[in-house]
Parts: C-alpha cells; sequence; structure tokens
C-alpha cells in the first residue's frame, strides 16, 4: 500500500481528478484515519479505498469506456471477494451487462463531493454487513457440524456397553472435536468415602504423532498430578506449555515420557468425567491442540511450530462432550456391574445344580462350550440354510446362559431320583438282602429243629440225608436268585433269561415272624428290577424329564429384560425336536428356537461323551456322532446344523472339557 492518498505520479489527469475527488470524499468520513486511497498505475481509471481488508473500487467511467478486454478484467477484479465497485460518470453500454452484476453504486460525474462520500461509506458499511453475514453462516455451519457432533457422539456413547471401547470412543471423540494430538484416560477406582483414598487407573493412550506400548497402571488421587488435581477439584484445567508450569502449581509434569519416546508434551486440557450422582468416576486428559489437525508431531520442534493452546470454544466443547461422556461411562460400568452380577448368579447356578446332581458335573459348562462353538460356526457359514442367520454378540451371550441353565430345572426332581445309578435304591437294596437273609437265617432255624427232631426220633440216616440235600438245595437257591438280582439290579439291557427267571421269583413266598404271607420280592421292587434298559422306571423316567418344565418357570421369574428375554425359551426347549417327538410341549419345526436346536445337538453329545456318569460308559466320538446321523435321520435334530457341528469340528471342543 502506498501514502494514503497514493501514488497519483504519471497518473492521467482524469484519473488524477478522480484520486482528489475521493480523497476529498474520505476527508469526509468518520472513518478517514484508518481508510488508505490508492491510484494504481496499472489500472488508469481506477481508484481504491481500502479499510482494513475490505476494498471499494472507485471508477471512472469515461476513461473505462472504450470496453477492451483489459478493461473488463480489471472491472471483473474489482468486483471479486470483498470488494465493491463505484461508477463515476455515465456507465458505457458495451460493459453494462458486467456492471450489472457487480455495480454497488453509479454517481453523476457531476455530483457533490457529499454524495461520492455518502457511496464510498455505504459501499464499506455494505461489505461490512456482507462480512458479517458470512461469518454468521459459516458460524452457524459450525454451530450445527458441532452440535450434530455432539449428537452422533452422545447417541454413539449411550449406545456402546462395552466399557473398553466406550473408554476409547470418548478420548478420541474429545480429541476430535478439540483437534488434540493425544489424550489420555484415567478411571476412579475405589468405593472409600474419601474420595482422596481412592485411585486412579489409566486405562489407554491415543497418539497420532508416535507410538509406543502402553499399559494399565494404578495411581493415587494426589494433587501432586494433574489428573489427580483435576480430580480432586472436579475443575477444568488447561495448560499452555507443561514444560512452563507456574511455580504455585501444586502439581509438576514428568517428562521422561518425553524423553523415552521422543516427543514434546506442551498444550494439555484435563476435564474430569462426572456421573449422574455427581461423582467423579474419570478423567480425561488431552494433548496439544494442533493449528493443522493433520499434521504430525514427529519432534520437539514440530510442538513449537504446531501446538498452540487450547481456545475457550474446544474446552467448552470438550466439556460438554465430556458431561455426557462421564454420564455413558457410569451406565456402561453399572451394565458391566450388572453383567457380572448376572454371571455370579449363573455360575452360582449351575454349581448348584451340580452339587445337587454330582453325576454330571461340568455337563453344563460343556454343552454351554459347544452350543457357542456352534452358534460362532454358523456365523462363518456362507450358503445353505443357515448362510443368513448372524448371531449377534448378545444372541451368543443368550445362548450362553440359556446353556449353563438348561438343567436348573433339576433343583425340583428328588435327589435320589436324579443321583440313582442302579434299578434299586440303596435302602431298597438293604431291605432286600435283609429279607435274603431272613430267609436264609429260616431255613437254617427249620433245618436244625428237624435235624434235632430226627436225632430225638432217632430216625434214619438216610432222612438226615435228604433233609440236608433239601436244606443246601433252598440255600443255593437264596443265593442264585441273589445273584440275579444282584445282575437285573444293574443298569445294563436285561437278557431274556434274567427276566423269565424274574418270573420264578416273583412268584416266591415266604412267612414273616407274625405268620404272614409275604413275596421274596415286593412289586415295587421288582418293578424297578424288569427295567428293560437304565436305571429309572417310567415314573422316575417322568420326574426326571419334568426337569425341563422346572427349568422354563424357573428362569421364566426372572427379570431378563430385552436383552436376555428369549433364555427361558431357549433353556426349556433344549428337549423338543423337529419331528414333534420330543417334550415338554411337543414343539416342532419353526416352533423351536435356534438356540435350543443348537443346545440339542451339544446335550446329546456331550451325555453320550461324558466319562462321569456311573450308570453308563463313555460313548467313542465317532459312534456319538453315528447316534446323532441318526437322530438326524429320524427328524429329531436340525440337519443343516447338524452338517454344520461336524464340518467345522465344533465336536473336537469336548476334548477340552477337562479344561473347563
Amino acid at each position: 500500500m502506498n501514502s494514503p492518498l497514493g501514488n497519483l505520479v504519471d497518473v492521467p489527469s482524469g484519473a488524477r481528478s478522480l484520486a482528489s475527488r475521493v480523497r476529498e470524499a474520505v476527508d469526509q468520513l468518520v472513518l478517514r484515519e484508518t481508510l488508505l486511497v490508492d491510484a494504481p498505475v496499472e489500472t488508469p481509471g481506477e481508484v481504491l479505498v481500502v479499510h482494513e481488508h475490505r476494498r471499494v473500487a472507485v471508477i471512472d467511467g469515461d476513461v473505462f469506456g472504450d470496453g477492451s478486454a483489459w478493461v473488463t478484467e480489471t472491472i471483473a477484479s474489482a468486483v471479486r471477494g470483498d470488494n465493491a465497485m463505484i461508477v463515476v460518470g455515465a456507465m458505457p453500454e458495451s460493459i453494462q451487462s458486467l456492471l450489472t452484476k457487480g455495480v454497488y453504486d453509479v454517481v453523476d460525474a457531476g455530483a457533490p463531493i457529499a454524495r461520492l462520500a455518502l457511496s464510498i461509506r455505504n459501499a464499506l458499511e455494505m461489505l461490512e454487513l456482507k462480512e458479517r453475514a458470512e461469518n454468521r453462516a459459516r458460524w452457524l455451519r459450525r454451530y450445527r457440524y458441532e452440535a450434530g457432533t455432539l449428537i452422533d457422539t452422545a447417541r454413539a456413547l449411550t449406545q456402546e456397553r462395552d466399557t473398553t471401547k466406550l473408554l476409547e470412543m470418548i478420548l478420541e471423540k474429545c480429541r476430535f472435536i478439540a483437534g488434540a494430538d493425544a489424550g489420555s484416560i484415567y478411571v476412579v477406582e475405589g468405593s472409600d468415602p474419601d474420595f482422596e483414598k481412592r485411585a486412579l487407573r489409566f486405562k489407554l493412550s491415543q497418539n497420532e504423532s508416535v507410538s509406543f506400548p502402553t499399559g494399565e497402571f494404578v495411581m493415587p488421587i494426589s494433587r501432586r498430578s494433574i489428573a489427580g488435581s483435576v480430580a480432586i477439584a472436579r475443575k477444568v484445567t488447561s495448560l499452555d506449555d507443561v514444560y512452563a508450569l507456574p511455580k504455585d502449581t501444586p502439581f509438576s509434569f514428568d517428562r521422561s515420557f518425553d524423553e523415552r519416546v521422543g516427543y514434546r508434551t506442551k498444550s494439555v486440557l484435563t476435564v474430569p468425567l462426572v456421573s449422574a450422582e455427581d461423582e467423579v468416576i474419570g478423567v480425561v486428559q488431552l494433548i496439544n491442540k494442533k493449528r493443522d489437525p493433520r499434521s504430525r508431531l514427529r519432534a520437539p520442534e514440530d510442538a513449537d511450530r504446531e501446538v498452540v493452546p487450547f481456545d475457550d470454544r474446544s474446552i467448552e466443547l470438550v466439556t460438554s462432550l465430556a458431561g455426557q461422556a462421564g454420564i455413558a461411562l457410569e451406565n456402561a460400568m453399572l451394565y458391566e456391574e450388572i453383567r457380572k452380577i448376572l454371571e455370579g448368579f449363573v455360575r452360582a447356578s449351575v454349581q448348584a445344580i451340580e452339587q445337587r446332581d454330582p453325576t454330571t458335573s461340568g455337563h453344563s459348562l460343556r454343552v454351554s462350550v459347544l452350543s457357542i462353538r456352534l452358534a460362532e460356526a454358523v456365523n462363518r457359514t456362507e450358503g445353505g440354510a443357515y448362510g443368513p442367520i448372524n448371531f449377534t454378540k448378545q444372541d451368543l451371550r443368550e445362548i450362553e446362559y440359556a446353556s449353563l441353565l438348561h438343567d436348573f430345572g433339576k433343583i425340583g426332581v428328588r435327589e435320589q431320583v436324579l443321583v440313582k445309578a442302579k434299578k434299586l435304591y440303596d435302602s431298597q437294596l438293604h431291605l432286600l438282602r435283609a429279607r435274603f437273609d431272613f430267609l436264609t437265617k429260616s431255613f437254617e432255624a427249620e433245618y436244625a429243629s428237624k435235624r434235632a427232631d430226627l436225632f430225638a426220633r432217632n430216625g434214619p440216616s438216610l432222612d438226615l440225608q435228604e433233609l440236608e440235600v433239601d436244606y443246601q438245595r433252598r440255600v443255593g437257591e437264596i443265593e442264585g436268585f441273589w445273584s440275579l438280582i444282584s445282575q437285573a439290579n444293574e443298569p445294563t439291557v436285561l437278557p431274556q433269561s434274567a427276566s423269565e427267571r424274574l418270573e420264578q421269583l416273583e412268584k416266591l413266598t415266604y412267612l414273616d415272624p407274625r405268620g404272614v404271607k409275604q413275596p421274596w420280592v415286593r412289586p415295587d421292587e421288582m418293578v424297578c428290577l424288569r427295567i428293560r434298559r437304565g436305571s429309572l422306571t417310567s415314573e422316575e423316567f417322568d420326574e426326571i424329564r419334568s426337569h425341563v418344565t422346572h427349568t422354563f418357570e424357573f428362569l421364566s421369574r426372572i427379570p431378563w429384560g430385552k436383552t436376555f428375554t428369549h433364555v427361558p425359551m431357549i433353556a426349556g426347549s433344549h428337549h423338543e425336536r423337529l419331528n414333534g417327538k420330543g417334550y415338554p410341549r411337543g414343539l416342532s419345526g419353526e416352533a423351536i428356537p435356534h438356540g435350543a436346536r443348537i443346545m440339542a445337538i451339544a446335550d446329546i453329545f456331550d451325555a453320550l461323551t461324558a466319562s462321569d456318569r456311573p450308570y453308563k460308559k463313555a460313548v467313542p466320538m465317532e459312534k456319538a456322532l453315528d447316534i446323532l446321523e441318526m437322530e438326524v435321520k429320524d427328524g429329531g435334530i436340525d440337519p443343516d446344523l447338524m452338517k454344520i457341528f461336524v464340518g467345522a469340528g465344533v465336536y473336537r471342543a469336548i476334548e477340552e472339557k477337562h479344561s473347563y
């Protein structure tokens, strides 16, 4: 910019005359001390009035009357950006079309100076108003962007339930809206009423410029650290340069990290995370606000050049986001606490089941592992009936809980039935043994009495021999039938020959001490011994089967919420079969949830291969798979799931059962 009057040397007389008039007009304006006037040599016939970055071009209409190309370009530049144009004199016809789009005013050549001054003043005011409007528009766009970002971020924060992911999101979003290069986040631990006796756990850090290994660590809540001081004071702290802290600052900055990784920490913004209960539950610390968010701080000199203090707007935005983040973090922590309580309840319930039925110890956990592995294999399956099906993380957790609790209804089954390993209960077998011992003693007493009578009568030795043979026969018969009872009591398939001999045994009677005729084996005992396979009578088997109904009824009383609402149905349907031959409701086809179909395969497979059942031997895996295939052919279990179970090798997880 030249002198206030501008460079008027070698300027055509018309331009000099215009410049003089403009100067006179400017002298009448209030802003004359801050206005500059210039008559550029390269554009004769144009005089510029400059205020800050705004320019008003005063054009001599007579000079620009030839309409040549350079004239057109000059006029176009005069109305570009933060400029306005005033034409003094008549507008030539040749450039009217251009001027109608950019001219602010046309002042008659003979008009008073005051008229020109008024036009210049109005043009400057118009440019200022235009700039303010543009600034307001930019501010409004920025405000809408920031508000939209905060709303979107708040929505994302409230939807995230995983605490680790939430902390990462909080730190990332805070860094983004503040333009910070790096940051860290801390979580308050402990519940001591004295807040300063709690601790701060460093959870994670982020840095766009350097990479370094990090791990969690715990430090005391103390005013000697920036994070601790902010947590105690519950006050936002912004530091322009942590290497130059005021002497009266209670905290200090440890440079060892910077020295170790070659970084330069400069501006730092630390904000407390406050819960809905108005309790500090964490701290966010942002490091090095950058002029250009795209720049990287590879060396200390980069920080000196690129890092600026956190401005008021950044602090305001981060504080606002931190308020939302604190509530979201509290919710996530409460959700995590509830999840742990729920998992503790589930695990305790499984332990209660296994203590009541030690013979199936580990079964629930193994079924859970197999079920989850199969569901995950379904997620990896492309094509087929299960190609479109995808189990979410919540779905998998729902299947896990249902699998762990699928046998909880056993608490409604008599314990003696649950642990019944043989056809007769121990108490029944003891009574039967005592009865047979009584029979033996009765025969011995009868034999002794008859033998004494023979001796008293001096009976023939032949009678004595016959008496001895009969006694031995009867004792042998008792021992033989006891061997039959021992054989029939085993939970194996009863041979036909044993069934025929049981019919003989069923007809045998004796006189009890009161002289009442009694059977050697009571009817209820005979019912047990006649069981063709296994150890349970039909009534006991029905009682065992009732555990599924008990499971459903018990789990239905638990307020699972919408997250795990299907747990009772899945757990209570694992004995249903696609062909409708299952129990307890005889469901079929699509009425059986996918989770229950998955669990059916896992339950059968583990029951077959488990080695901890006293009433049966473990079946080899190959044979167990063959049995499952027979179930598929019978229409009981899902053929598509069975293909995945075998194809993905899910069944091999059972080999790991001893580690669960």
